[in-house]
């Protein structure tokens, strides 16, 4: 079943820059919620909802649903608009999520197994190639995320598209076969260093 984290918010009645400004008096991040052929809805959100799931991780890819004054909308978090000084979230937009229609959504790998490979374990050096891979997904099949398992790699191995984990109902953007997640390479060796003199 699809997860969705719950987002509380109030209804704006007006768009425009003094509108916004009059929101951000009040203490709220004004927000706009978009998508699936319907008019944009104004929201107003607590900056605190936003810097957490910021600090959280992965929120480009987690579902949210937006609770404005008892009308819920399924929606992505678009992206975060930040204040140039404070780092402050000042405006946010949201994507509303239509069944059937698939979206374009960044997904975070994880990583385990690293302290069981055998590559690694002789002085090889893991290289992560990509942290994420952006894909296109039906809004009820978003996943979380991916993972891989690194326990069997030697040194020269690699992690490709094909051995991740959660990726059944996603098409990868990248238009490369089986491309590469990760890799284990050689250990590297120092030439400045020179044996002590013998005395």
């Amino acid at each position: 079943m699809t997860e969705f984290t719950t987002i509380q918010a109030s209804s704006r009645a007006k768009a425009g820059k003094g509108a916004a400004r009059a929101t951000r008096r009040a203490g709220l991040v004004p927000a706009v919620i978009y998508g699936a052929r319907q008019d944009a809805d104004l929201i107003a959100l607590d900056p605190r909802i936003i810097v957490r799931e910021m600090h959280r991780g992965g929120w480009r890819s987690r579902l949210y649903e937006i609770d404005a004054e008892g009308t819920k909308t399924h929606a992505l978090m678009r992206e975060v608009q930040l204040h140039p000084v404070t780092d402050a979230p000042i405006h946010v937009d949201f994507q509303r999520l239509a069944a059937g229609e698939r979206v374009h959504v960044t997904v975070a790998i994880t990583f385990t197994g690293e302290d069981k490979a055998p590559g690694i374990k002789r002085g090889g050096v893991l290289n992560i190639v990509r942290h994420t891979v952006e894909v296109m997904a039906d809004p009820d099949n978003i996943p979380s995320g991916f993972e891989v398992d690194l326990s069997a790699l030697d040194i020269h191995d690699n992690v490709r598209w094909d051995d991740l984990k959660g990726t059944q109902s996603v098409t990868p953007l990248l238009q490369i076969p089986n491309f590469v997640i990760a890799t284990v390479a050689a250990p590297t060796t120092d030439d400045e260093q020179t044996p002590a003199a013998e005395g």
